[in-house]
């Protein structure tokens, strides 16, 4: 099936130049001379690299059928990660390098989307939103209020995100996995 990139939507799956890709931007330019054109921002699924490609406006390409699954995470071996279909108790195992950025946020038994394109694992989707435990980071100290002021913390699955002044270890924090903010404290 084909979309025009009129259409186009960041995650959609996309077969260009032969390889499947995910968008993970896109622009529409429109110049005041010429023709309007669609710059984007592609990832490979095999490689994982990125590429800049622009596109003619209205041009066709053929989608990827994307289809989720979701499983829980177990656990990390050192070499891959263990996930189960909760409805079949069926085990996949995944590569650490498949599974990229998403690891930080990976916490077992957390439940993730498995992201499948004609019958291949192409990704790995944690929660919008995990919650995690700091295991280090700077105390704070009185008078260190200052609005809007930032410290780095490191949580238990190693991620590395900016929290306010007050957090201590041990503190639970909520974090949008989309960007790595810090939401609230739980």
């Amino acid at each position: 099936m084909s979309v025009s990139t009129n259409n186009f939507k960041n995650g959609m799956c996309i077969l260009y130049d032969g390889k499947r890709w995910i968008i993970q931007e896109f622009q529409h330019v429109k110049p005041g001379k010429g023709g309007a054109f669609v710059r984007t921002k592609l990832k490979e699924l095999e490689t994982g690299r990125v590429v800049d490609v622009t596109f003619r406006a209205g041009e066709k390409v053929d989608d990827v059928r994307v289809e989720t699954k979701r499983m829980q995470y177990l656990y990390n071996d050192g070499a891959a990660y263990h996930f189960m279909d909760t409805g079949t108790y069926e085990q996949v195992e995944l590569p650490a390098d498949f599974i990229g950025d998403a690891a930080k946020w990976l916490k077992e038994n957390d439940e993730v989307e498995i992201l499948t394109a004609d019958g291949d694992m192409i990704g790995v989707e944690p929660p919008m939103f995990v919650e995690l435990t700091v295991t280090e980071t700077d105390p704070g100290f009185k008078g260190d209020t200052v609005q809007g002021g930032t410290k780095p913390a490191t949580l238990e699955t190693g991620a590395v995100v900016q929290v306010p002044m007050f957090v201590e270890v041990g503190d639970t924090l909520k974090i949008d996995t989309r960007d790595g903010r810090y939401v609230t404290r739980v």
